[in-house]
């Protein structure tokens, strides 16, 4: 019955359309049935659009000449599908059949969407319902026996109707193929609202709109920015043909429903780019390489329009590619925290760090369920492997492989308990929950939470005492094994300290001294810290534990939110604005200074990012100097933004050295023309010293 239920709906929403477009009653004679229906093809293809799969080797329909019939007509459906398939034609309708895919015995099985049947049902009235009677004749006319039509009767009102939400969910339920809802992309509706409106704002004649992405500065008092994200962005949104005809009518659609009045949507201007660039995107753009580190209030990347007819797409797509901030601070986030571990780790005694040593996995991503949406946290957990090795954010996997060339998994993890599997043994059996842990994985490492009761219970009797044998006898011979001991609750510092404390004296046969007096536990045992970790927080632990005499190495730290989440576009201050326009052929500056907060005054006209090295300055009249008040010159003086730390100078109003410029033309008219590997974006940005920057 499962596997019939959407072939007979294909038929159902298809009939029950017409009848409620062409005025086809749903007793219509017999002949409509075996003749009308094929000759109407067209109609029906247009609520069939939802079919992926046809079962043809299995007759699903009762051998009646009825069922017959409509097993016939299906499989002319299926050719017409298949040929129209094949050309590359479309349904009247416009929108394109899905493709066939080959069930694994060679059969097919027919699918039609249920939000698809969903919209027919809807057409044959405005409240919401459909007359029992009426749907039960067309069930049972298509084949279906009358048992099975009967369970309708289960879902409907007193009233002889039936709601459709209501059927759906019946159908849903006896189908046993509840279909997810499926996100398509439409670059058109990829931009904030009050954006439709600006083609009509631009001066009369403007040809070509200039603008820039930076950051104005940091709230955490952080001067430098990596560079990371836009090349993800530019290829699951911008490249090759993203306009066609169903996105600019879906686009006109729900603009004439969302604005009060007409002429907002400029559909001319969307297929004057359909037809003149097969939909491809007319604009350039020039960014920074990824992964390097850059001073803020640099410009990071540039972007004009290429036709001059379509000066206003610039800075549409601002929407979309502004949302570069959060790989980037994110990536920048966790770059600092790895500066601050690094620092600890030469501080007390390391003297190890090519991979897997040094700080390479010592901050670990437990943020994929902390972030806001799973391509948060794949956008978000690959800008933390910039940096590290260590995850658990599977969708970032998926992200550096797919847009930033991983040859393999770009990050490790091992097995680890949470607190249901440790609980699940009850008080009594927490030390036997903790074995099971040990003896499972009798290799490698394991992690065990270890917080469920009594941590340092847990830490003196069961991991320094009665399980202490097997914790040593995890390096023996060519096996080699550590347990990391996990605390997740109360003050971080201070139970760090405690359970450290605990260790080295359990384990204080095997416990050594770093070269600058740190205890450092025996390498098959450490400790990692998940609770309530950030930029802050790590560095005050490592500084307290640095205090009272233990190495930072001893440490794992495993951030969520704090590190994929809790940040905003204010915390790098980003901002994208016009720099230049061109208008009747002559290039004009554009900038924003208001008088009310100097951070937000904008640079003027082409831009060049340049090595200070390498820059000319003919004068101090030529040095950037914003203006102090208001009778100060609007937009400030001079051209040369130099950065805080005095390497690099953004060169404003086209006065710069394209031959010098570290801005790498990144994207034109639908094309990515640089394709960075997520290797060269790691060695960019790493720290001095740091795993990615040692040769052997």
């Amino acid at each position: 019955m499962s596997r019939s239920i959407f072939m007979l709906v294909v038929l159902v929403a298809a009939t029950l359309a017409a009848a409620s477009e062409g005025g086809i009653s749903a007793e219509a004679p017999a002949d409509y049935w075996h003749g009308a229906v094929q000759e109407d093809i067209q109609l029906l293809l247009s609520f069939a659009l939802g079919i992926l799969f046809v079962r043809s080797a299995e007759t699903i329909f009762d051998e009646s000449t009825e069922g017959h019939r409509q097993h016939k007509k299906l499989e002319l459906m299926e050719r017409r599908i298949e040929i129209r398939e094949m050309s590359g034609q479309q349904t009247p309708d416009g929108v394109a059949l899905e493709k066939h895919v080959e069930a694994g015995d060679g059969t097919c099985e027919t699918v039609m969407s249920l939000q698809q049947i969903e919209e027919s049902l809807n057409q044959l009235g405005s409240d919401g319902t459909v007359e029992l009677d009426r749907l039960k004749q067309v069930l049972v006319k298509i084949g279906m026996n009358a048992i099975d039509a009967d369970t309708v009767l289960d879902t409907s009102q007193s009233d002889g109707k039936i709601k459709i939400s209501e059927f759906m969910a019946w159908l849903s339920a006896k189908s046993g193929k509840l279909q997810c809802v499926g996100w398509k992309d439409n670059i058109i509706l990829a931009t904030d609202s009050y954006k439709f409106s600006h083609w009509k704002q631009y001066p009369p004649g403007t040809e070509y709109v200039y603008s820039y992405f930076e950051s104005r500065g940091c709230d955490r008092g952080w001067d430098e920015v990596v560079f990371f994200g836009l090349q993800y962005f530019l290829k699951r949104y911008l490249l090759g043909a993203v306009i066609s005809r169903e996105k600019i009518d879906e686009a006109e659609a729900l603009c004439s429903e969302h604005f009060n009045g007409e002429g907002l949507f400029y559909k001319e201007g969307f297929e004057y780019i359909l037809e003149k660039h097969g939909g491809k995107l007319p604009i350039s753009i020039k960014a920074i390489p990824e992964g390097m580190v850059m001073p803020t209030r640099t410009a990071l990347f540039t972007m004009v329009n290429t036709d001059p007819k379509c000066f206003w797409l610039t800075n549409f797509l601002e929407t979309l590619l502004v949302q570069v901030w959060y790989p980037m601070t994110v990536c920048s986030n966790s770059r600092y925290q790895k500066l601050s571990i690094h620092e600890s780790l030469e501080a007390t005694g390391n003297d190890f760090w090519a991979i897997p040593g040094g700080s390479v996995f010592k901050l670990h991503d437990f943020g994929f369920r902390g972030v806001s949406s799973v391509e948060s946290a794949a956008l978000g957990g690959a800008a933390h492997l910039v940096n590290f090795l260590g995850t658990d954010t599977v969708a970032a996997l998926l992200c550096t492989k797919k847009y930033y060339h991983s040859k393999q998994a770009a990050g490790n993890s091992i097995p680890a308990s949470e607190h249901s599997t440790i609980t699940s043994w009850g008080l009594e059996g927490e030390v036997d929950a903790m074995k099971n842990m040990l003896e499972k994985y009798p290799t490698g490492i394991v992690a065990c939470v270890s917080d469920s009761f009594d941590v340092f219970k847990a830490c003196r009797e069961y991991w320094g005492s009665s399980l202490k044998d097997l914790i040593k006898g995890r390096i023996s011979g060519d096996s080699w094994g550590r347990l990391v001991v996990r605390p997740d609750s109360g003050d971080p510092t201070e139970t760090c300290v405690q359970i450290l404390s605990i260790l080295c004296e359990q384990f204080k046969e095997d416990v050594t001294v770093t070269t600058t007096g740190h205890k450092l536990l025996p390498a098959y045992i450490r400790v990692i810290q998940g609770d309530g970790m950030d930029y802050e927080s790590i560095p005050k632990i490592l500084g307290t534990l640095k205090d009272a005499g233990y190495a930072a190495d001893n440490m794992v730290f495993g951030s969520g939110g704090a590190l994929l989440q809790k940040l905003n576009r204010d915390t790098f201050k980003c901002a994208f604005k016009c720099s230049e326009i061109t208008v009747n052929g002559v290039a004009r500056v554009v900038f924003k200074d208001p008088i009310t907060d100097k951070g937000k005054a904008s640079k003027k006209g082409r831009l060049t990012v340049q090595r200070a090295a390498d820059t000319v300055k003919n004068s101090e009249e030529d040095v950037y100097k914003p203006r102090q008040d208001e009778n100060g010159t609007p937009g400030g003086e001079g051209f040369l933004h130099y950065t805080a730390n005095g390497q690099y100078v953004t060169v404003a109003s086209g006065r710069g050295d394209p031959e010098k410029d570290l801005l790498v033309e990144v994207f034109r008219d639908g094309v990515l023309l640089k394709d960075w590997t997520l290797e060269e974006i790691r060695r960019r940005a790493d720290i001095p010293n740091g795993p990615f920057s040692q040769t052997s």
